[in-house]
């Protein structure tokens, strides 16, 4: 089959297109996928510069996200059976096989029934960024409906579905945006104001915005030095949640707000085998799917390109500024 290999540690010419073994199911709970599209996130580009998240040797084939057909199940399979439309994801990481490639295998623990409505493009784009969203918002934020959100980023791969998944929650969203055109885009997904980072000071605007109350749920998807000013932007009492690490700050003003700062890490069922919170992710793609066949929710394709094109995906989102996802196609 063709496959994507991460030859080395590297810049994005490490990616080599290449025929390698197609995987076959060896556990009876397993299922073979023939997969239509590979969605392609940061932590892609990040695993292909830094190294695998295992100890294991290259060459590996990364991408967390896939949709695809089930062609081939194991003997104890009881959730699905060939020709079954599903999305999941897993992979990608160094130690199972990722989904830039023709054919993945993995347990049915980790798959879901793919929205009804969705192409395998749309599907493909969704998991990681529905399951991160859902889980710094809700989870970790406990966002509430009547309560403000800022969602920092709002135009990217996480950003953009966060904005959906906090107005239907009944929130009052706030967003950041590094452009006009960028700022009609998080409109049109239902953000209620719109902050021009690069020409306001963020916390001020928030402030102004909110009385001076501040946000109570800020959500930080960009990085250390957003996360340090996001401090003045969380109301008393609030929650701040981030992606990355922070970094060394002084949270003297995070301790007078009686700040709650929470990380979310949507990774951590893979790397750490935990049965439940993967049963949790499930649960989510769950409701997405209704959200997305009712038309409560949707993606932003930004860039769907071929499989042998995935040096092209990896310069794009590494450059930045991208709006939503982009999509391998195989």
């Amino acid at each position: 089959m063709k496959a994507i290999i991460m030859t080395a540690v590297g810049a994005p010419d490490v990616l080599q297109l290449q025929d390698i073994d197609e995987p076959n199911i060896s556990t009876t709970t397993q299922i073979k996928v023939r997969l239509k599209a590979a969605g392609v996130n940061p932590v892609d580009t990040k695993i292909r510069h830094h190294g695998l998240l295992y100890d294991m040797p290259l060459p590996a084939v990364l991408g967390c996200d896939g949709a695809g057909e089930v062609v081939e199940i194991g003997s104890a399979v009881s959730q699905f059976k060939p020709g079954d439309k599903v999305w999941f994801c897993h992979g990608g990481l160094g130690r199972e096989q990722g989904n830039y490639a023709d054919y993945t295998v993995l347990d049915q623990r980790w798959v879901g029934l793919m929205p009804d409505t969705a192409s395998f493009v749309e599907a493909a784009a969704l998991p990681l960024v529905l399951i991160t969203a859902w889980g710094a918002l809700f989870d970790r934020g406990g966002l509430q409906a009547g309560q403000t959100v800022l969602i920092h980023a709002g135009a990217g791969g996480v950003g953009h579905v966060a904005i959906q998944l906090a107005k239907l929650k009944g929130a009052r969203v706030i967003t950041t945006v590094s452009s006009e055109q960028k700022a009609e885009f998080v409109k049109a997904l239902g953000a209620d104001e719109v902050i021009l980072y690069t020409q306001r000071d963020v916390a001020d605007a928030v402030n102004e915005l909110t009385g001076g109350n501040g946000a109570d749920v800020v959500f930080d998807t960009v990085g250390a030095e957003v996360f340090k000013q996001s401090i003045a932007a969380t109301a008393h009492f609030g929650r701040l949640i981030t992606l990355l690490d922070p970094g060394e700050l002084n949270l003297a003003e995070a301790r007078m707000r009686n700040l709650l700062i929470g990380f979310e890490l949507m990774l951590t069922p893979m790397l750490r085998d935990l049965s439940e919170a993967r049963d949790k992710h499930l649960d989510i793609l769950k409701h997405c799917a209704q959200w997305f066949d009712q038309g409560l929710l949707k993606t932003h394709i930004s860039e769907q390109l071929p499989l042998a094109d995935a040096i092209k995906a990896h310069q794009l989102i590494e450059a930045g500024h991208s709006s939503g996802k982009i999509v391998l196609t195989l």
